[in-house]
């Protein structure tokens, strides 16, 4: 599993109008290729009367599964411009759909590439993207006394503070990114003098808006 890694929110849409054609574009995070194609093909039946759904996707922990679709432009002038957007933002498990509707004005090849590039872009900027971090969630018991101290460091701490349970003793749960447990862990044993009694729980990944 990655560490770090840029995907889009949920899902989206926007769109431009270039020399009269209308290009609407669609984003969506997903997690397999089948996911994907389901995807394009509900976009395809929604404009079903559109002159093109062109459409480029990248999939997986290492971008293993990519594939672009020109869908009756000229070669390279639409699938390839979306997943190049796809690359530089260096987004993964995201699909993205652009449906033409032809205005009547040729854009010749170089016009093509822009109008597919920049309706990309739009699309992913409207929607949304995020950062997805995995962490580790620890379970830290503390002493009533120690309460103030901790949450206030935590607080002003690149850890994050989810949760305190008040039973017999305090529970924080907190959040640390992945290859930083060890020194969490002796962070919070210096700051408690070794009075903190601290337990892993899930690991699991946040999202950030980026």
């Amino acid at each position: 599993m990655l560490e770090r890694y840029f995907t889009v929110k949920a899902e989206g849409s926007d769109q431009l109008i270039i020399q009269k054609s209308r290009f609407i574009g669609y984003v969506k995070r997903v997690s397999s290729e089948q996911e994907a194609q389901d995807f394009i093909q509900a976009i395809k039946k929604k404009h079903a009367d559109a002159n093109h759904n062109c459409s480029a996707y990248m999939i997986g922990e290492h971008d293993q599964i990519q594939k672009a679709n020109d869908d009756g432009e000229p070669s390279g002038t639409a699938g390839v411009p979306i997943m190049e957007v796809l690359k530089k933002r260096e987004l993964k498990d995201t699909v993205v759909v652009i449906t033409r509707y032809f205005g009547g004005t040729k854009l010749g090849a170089g016009g093509l590439i822009r109008a597919y590039s920049s309706t990309t872009t739009l699309t992913i900027n409207t929607t949304g993207v995020v950062e997805r971090k995995r962490m580790q969630t620890f379970h830290v018991k503390v002493d009533y006394t120690m309460l103030g101290k901790i949450e206030n460091e935590l607080r002003n701490s690149n850890y994050l503070l989810e949760n305190i349970e008040y039973l017999d003793n305090v529970t924080m749960d907190v959040r640390v990114l992945i290859g930083e447990e060890d020194i969490f862990n002796d962070w919070i044993t210096d700051l408690t003098s070794g009075t903190a009694d601290l337990t892993t729980g899930e690991e699991s990944y946040i999202e950030l808006d980026v």
